[in-house]
């Protein structure tokens, strides 16, 4: 069995209310984060001191995207609706409100961008001008995850009703429901292979769905204490983590989604609060955390 070590590397701060989200860059040092204070900051982990403000809203973000050039930013503002952002230009270009709920989801499939609301619809948009293509609405309640298959062309939609809906993206059609879990679905990760679709919720647990198999149950995990707010793959695909409102990080392996490594405030100087986002980037294996508590961690994992 491998063996996982941890090493904090840095705590960046700079934000002033809870951060939400995390983006990563073309460029793996480099990665954007936005939070209920409004502010979207560039982060470059060669300089970590030295963030910069890219754009503000008057609400709080709990989504990024960006297209495959890196020179548009998608900012998702909770009431208001999609933000265009010219990165080049360090400038808005054009934005559309499509709703009054928040956003949770925000994903570019391939010329679109899929937007899903606290209100259970799912807003397709062209990337290009933002024009609304297509809305769509399986459910009235929140859809707080989505998650891309290419190899069968297909989205994986998690709602608070507790289900998973898997959606065609050219016909926009259901093709099938499953009864996930005892709580809102609060994010979804395919492998980096497509084989199995990972799941979180607000019940705790982490389960696997075998995708060729119709989705069928795989494996259910009590992976945490509370909510699983996120789940992120290592470069290598080897390994994955998860984070939760029980204020812990958990690193396992893939291969068998065997538990390796449990990251926390007393022994790893974790975070105190809620950890909402996590991104595992290629620079020096560095996995990334944001949390209610208004800081960035950034630690380097190691396996040996």
């Amino acid at each position: 069995m491998p063996k996982a070590e941890v090493q904090k590397i840095q705590t960046l701060t700079g934000h002033q209310d809870a951060i939400y989200a995390l983006l990563p860059s073309v460029d793996s040092a480099v990665f954007w984060t936005a939070a209920a204070d409004g502010m979207i900051v560039r982060w470059d982990l060669r300089k970590p001191e030295n963030g910069v403000l890219v754009s503000t809203t008057a609400h709080s973000v709990y989504a990024l995207a960006r297209n495959q050039e890196e020179t548009k930013l998608y900012i998702a503002e909770n009431f208001e609706g999609i933000h265009l952002v010219d990165l080049e230009k360090t400038q808005e270009q054009k934005a559309v409100k499509i709703t009054e709920k928040a956003i949770f989801a925000l994903e570019i499939i391939e010329n679109q961008v899929w937007a899903g609301s606290g209100e259970g619809i799912i807003s397709i948009l062209d990337k290009n001008n933002l024009q609304i293509q297509k809305q769509i609405q399986f459910s009235d309640h929140s859809l707080r995850g989505l998650a891309f298959c290419p190899t069968r062309r297909e989205v994986a939609l998690g709602y608070s009703d507790f289900k998973i809906r898997i959606v065609d993206i050219d016909t926009f059609e259901l093709k099938q429901t499953i009864e996930a879990h005892q709580n809102s679905v609060f994010c979804l990760r395919y492998t980096p292979d497509y084989r199995y679709l990972l799941s979180g919720s607000r019940d705790a647990h982490l389960k696997i769905w075998d995708v060729n198999q119709n989705y069928a149950l795989h494996q259910s995990l009590v992976a945490h204490l509370f909510t699983i707010n996120d789940i992120a793959f290592s470069p290598s695909g080897e390994y994955f983590a998860t984070c939760s409102k029980d204020k812990s990080i958990k690193i396992w392996r893939t291969a068998n989604f065997e538990l390796l490594k449990v990251i926390d405030k007393g022994r790893h100087a974790g975070h105190g609060t809620s950890i909402n986002r996590l991104l595992w980037t290629s620079y020096h294996d560095y996995l990334i955390a944001c949390s209610d508590d208004r800081t960035i961690s950034v630690w380097e994992i190691r396996f040996l």
